[in-house]
């Protein structure tokens, strides 16, 4: 609502709260003969020293003779009365009456409360009812939602309205401002009359900028600078480095959690008598931003000394115990490694069977030596066992789906890796919300041990409609549905259909994780894949050739231990690889002049029958996204049980993820693989292996470089027009990605984690380094080359010019033929006007002499004709590049973020070794979006 329509309404300030009733004191006649035990009016007072000669007057007492109320409209005359003590028949005072007026005030039904006939006791009630609210207007709102804040406000249509709540409502929204940062809001509430005793309430917010932190000092410290200091706190200084930082507002609570960061800092330090003496944050007086102050006491450095461990468990070796821990004598003393050292005393403990020791750590502080020793104290506990585990939050997912992850049984002796482990494998899971913890609580008895497993589940299944570019595909339209936890079972469903320029897709799976509930694990697939490799030239892509799969897969796996686990396969698939006949084709036939000879090689229709197996070692904390442990697959795929091709593929994939602390997480990822043709040659220069079975490299996998920018390849270099050199602009070069027989890549990175605004963005930087080969091909025979002597066709002429220099002329073009008769054709020449014997033309006939008109007619004449050729092809110099073992090496840092466009990653990756041939690339990035 507009503030003209409050002007219109008559709006006012509610500055403040003022009753209109006066209060009423009643006249008193005096009293015939004094009352002893009377209390004395306010007017009145009874001397302390001569009672006997100035006796104490007693208030007046009268009694209601009548009571009313007058001036209610909502609440009935009964109610009003109900709230005060005054009854007909009783005797009344002028505190009583005082009385009966505060109590109606209090009820907070009322704007003004009078009594009148205090005198006569004929006792009225003049009343004037609270008005009720009609609606509740926040205007001004914009950093704070409006349901936000009405959650917090009292007032609410249909309530009864008082200045009270409403200085209490105004107090509540300041206090949300201020939970933002915004120390200068202020509210102005108003208040519009309507008809029959209603209101509109309006709060009119000015909210004014964000109090940022505009500096922190720190007053004491001699052995940290200011700046070393500021960066272990949470709260930051508003600069224009910490623009995206939330952190930069004032915020109390972060106040005291800084002191106990910079606490931290020293006690790791090896500074044990740190304190923070005084903190202060000051606001500016225009409420703009505050400068906290900082006081600190330093206090000398401390080195650890004996570190030993007194444990009351017989099973503990005390020596050894105290051997393995990380604090050692003479180092710089660390609280963070002595926390550590009660962890790993703990964990030690828990996997002999002990859930609940107790670990303390006592301190010997010796001021003249500055040493602090330290001795692990392991309280005296008995072995645990698991009384039983309960699983509670899964309404959605069967009991038996959490249980069968969890690598303890109720009666087995407590153990903690098998807890963490248990964990593990239940957030690998992917059903429910991260941070899932078991926690072993007291069970009936001192050695009975319960593990609680509370789950929050979150949705496993998957709608996905989306639209996106990509640098790779352009264009890209997918839709995919998946359920993940099929039935609550564990069962895995999806189907999906993809689209772009390139590619197209169609799949539908099904994974069924234990089979009869057995860990056995058994799916399948179908699918049926159109993908259109291509070339560059330029910038321009140009479709090279097109593959066509349909078929499926059959699949399988058992674990072998807890940590191993072998899955095997079979798989059965139709290829269709073509090329372009308008583009590559001539006489009907794949023109090596125009594709390449690499690539009319790969034209055909074959069979895949392959069956495949994969030993797998899985130590991961998540499959999703680890951030500890290791992984290593060794697979290898046989293809030729029946079918048209046959090979050997084998690939070997290792990654370790660690937690090297502050949030950095640390990665090593390593693959590589080799495929063995079985099949026999297929003649000079071509690989046994085809061109749509070989190993690629590039984009995505490798950054830094285009996609399939790895490897050998064959170029075409043009000509210049005429004839004398080569085009060195590598945008009119015709570059064909080969593949390889074999490649390995290897990547090192670093996730790098940000500030709470950049987590708020899903903002996931980090950087990286890779190395990487793709090489062992067959070198392919040239598809054309420049002609030797008396060789007239399939090459390129060469002559030399008046200034000396070498001349490549086109090439012959194709004998043509007759698509119908399969005959030669020839070129005619011919007098189309007698009168113009000069002029001829050209006609196309099958006669080797003479003409005819139809095709494989009677021939007349005797004139020679000559045969009809396509027209010959530009000249150009094929080149092989690529086929080496030797690295490739990128470094880049990337960012993936989930945008309001939908995921997007972008990668800035610099090529710093390359091999001839390579096509590197700077930047890539790919987004898609849902809706």
């Amino acid at each position: 609502m507009t503030s003209s329509y409050y002007v219109r309404a008559g709006a006012f300030l509610l500055a403040g709260t003022m009753l209109s009733g006066v209060p009423v004191h009643a006249q008193t006649a005096p009293a015939p003969r004094p009352a002893p035990a009377a209390r004395p009016t306010p007017t009145q007072t009874a001397p302390a020293t001569k009672p006997a000669a100035t006796p104490a007057v007693p208030a007046t007492q009268r009694t209601i003779t009548t009571l009313r109320v007058e001036g209610s409209q909502r609440i009935e005359p009964d109610t009003v009365l109900s709230y005060t003590k005054l009854r007909i028949g009783q005797a009344y005072t002028n505190e009583s009456l005082d009385q009966a007026i505060k109590d109606l005030y209090a009820s907070d039904l009322f704007a003004d409360v009078s009594v009148s006939g205090a005198e006569t006791g004929d006792i009225v009630l003049r009343i004037r009812e609270n008005p009720i609210i009609n609606r509740v207007i926040l205007e001004g709102n914009k950093r704070l939602k409006e349901d936000k804040i009405k959650k917090e406000i009292k007032l609410a249509p249909r309530q009864i309205f008082t200045r009270t709540a409403v200085r209490q409502d105004v107090a509540r929204i300041i206090e949300l401002y201020r939970r933002q940062g915004r120390f200068a809001a202020s509210i102005e509430p108003k208040q519009v009359s309507l008809d029959q005793n209603r209101v509109d309430v309006v709060f009119e917010i000015s909210e004014g900028p964000k109090s940022k932190v505009r500096q922190i000092n720190i007053i004491g410290n001699e052995k940290f600078s200011d700046g070393q200091l500021r960066g272990e706190m949470a709260t930051k200084q508003a600069r224009l480095a910490t623009l995206l930082s939330s952190n930069t507002s004032y915020d109390q609570d972060r106040l005291a959690y800084d002191q106990q960061k910079l606490r931290q800092f020293y006690l790791t330090q090896g500074y044990a008598d740190f304190r923070v003496t005084s903190a202060v944050a000051e606001l500016t007086p225009d409420k703009r931003d505050f400068i906290i102050t900082y006081v600190v006491e330093e206090g000398p450095r401390y080195k650890f000394g004996d570190v030993t461990v007194d444990s009351e468990i017989r099973d503990f070796d005390n020596k050894k115990l105290a051997a393995s821990l990380t604090p050692k004598k003479g180092d710089w003393y660390n609280a963070k490694l002595v926390e550590d050292s009660v962890d790993s005393l703990s964990q030690s403990a828990g996997l002999f069977g002990y859930a609940f020791t107790d670990v303390s750590p006592e301190f010997n502080r010796d001021k003249d030596t500055l040493t602090m020793g330290i001795n692990f104290h392991i309280a005296q506990q008995q072995r645990s066992y698991v009384e039983r585990i309960d699983i509670t939050g899964n309404t959605q997912t069967q009991d038996k789906v959490i249980r069968r992850e969890i690598r303890l049984a109720e009666g087995d002796a407590f153990n903690s890796f098998q807890m963490k482990r248990s964990q593990d494998r239940i957030n690998s899971l992917g059903y429910f919300q991260d941070k899932f913890e078991i926690k072993p609580v007291q069970g009936s008895s001192a050695d009975r041990v319960v593990l609680e497993a509370a789950v929050e589940e979150k949705s496993t299944g998957e709608l996905q409609l989306s639209a996106g570019y990509s640098s790779l595909e352009r264009f890209i339209i997918q839709a995919n549905i998946t359920q993940r936890n099929f039935r609550g079972k564990g069962q895995e469903l999806r189907a999906g259909v993809n689209y772009s320029t390139y590619s197209k897709s169609i799949e539908l799976g099904f994974t069924e994780p234990y089979l009869f509930d057995r860990n056995i694990a058994i799916g399948g697939d179908i699918f049926r894949r159109d993908y259109n490799s291509f070339n560059y030239i330029g910038s321009n892509r140009q479709t090279t050739y097109s593959q066509v799969s349909t078929g499926f897969q059959i699949r399988a796996g058992v674990p072998l231990t807890e940590f191993w686990s072998l899955s095997g396969r079979y798989g059965l698939s139709y290829d269709k690889v073509g090329l372009d006949r308008a583009s590559f084709f001539t006489n009907g036939v794949c023109d090596p002049l125009k594709a390449g000879r690499y690539l009319c090689e790969a034209i055909g229709n074959r069979f895949t029958s392959s069956v495949g197996y994969s030993l797998i070692y899985d130590s991961l904390n998540s499959r999703l996204r680890p951030t500890a442990g290791r992984r290593l697959s060794f697979s290898q795929d046989f293809a030729g049980l029946g079918g048209d091709v046959k090979y050997l593929r084998t690939r070997i994939e290792g990654s370790q993820f660690k937690n090297i602390g502050s949030g950095f997480i640390a990665s090593l990822v390593a693959e590589g693989g080799y495929i063995k043709s079985l099949e026999k040659s297929r003649g000079p220069g071509v690989d046994r292996v085809r061109i749509t079975d070989r190993f690629y490299l590039g984009e995505p996998q490798f950054r830094g470089f285009d996609i399939r920018g790895v490897g050998p390849r064959v170029q075409r270099i043009p000509y210049t027009a005429d004839g004398t050199a080569l085009i060195t602009d590598r945008n009119q070069v015709v570059d064909d990605a080969l593949g390889g027989n074999a490649y390995y890549l290897v990547r090192a990175e670093l996730e790098i984690p940000l500030g709470a605004g950049a987590r708020e963005l899903g903002l996931r930087p980090s950087i990286y380094v890779q190395a990487g080969s793709l090489f062992s091909i067959t070198r392919p025979l040239p598809t054309i080359s420049t002609c030797i002597t008396g060789q007239t066709e399939n090459c390129f002429p060469t002559s030399v010019n008046a200034s000396g220099q070498t001349v490549v002329g086109a090439s012959l073009g194709a004998l043509l033929v007759d698509q119908a008769s399969g005959l030669q054709l020839y070129s005619n020449t011919y007098i189309p006007d007698a009168t113009q014997p000069s002029v001829t033309a050209q006609r196309g006939t099958t006669c080797m002499t003479g003409y005819s008109a139809t095709v494989g007619g009677t021939c007349v004449g005797s004139e020679l004709n000559i045969a009809a050729r396509a027209q010959g092809s530009a000249p150009f110099k094929e080149v092989f590049y690529g086929s080496t073992a030797r690295p490739r090496l990128s470094v880049g840092i990337g960012v993936n973020w989930n945008s309001p466009f939908g995921p997007l990653r972008i990668d800035v990756a610099k090529a710093l070794v390359t091999q001839k041939g390579d096509d590197p690339k700077l930047i890539t990035f790919n987004v898609g979006t849902q809706f």
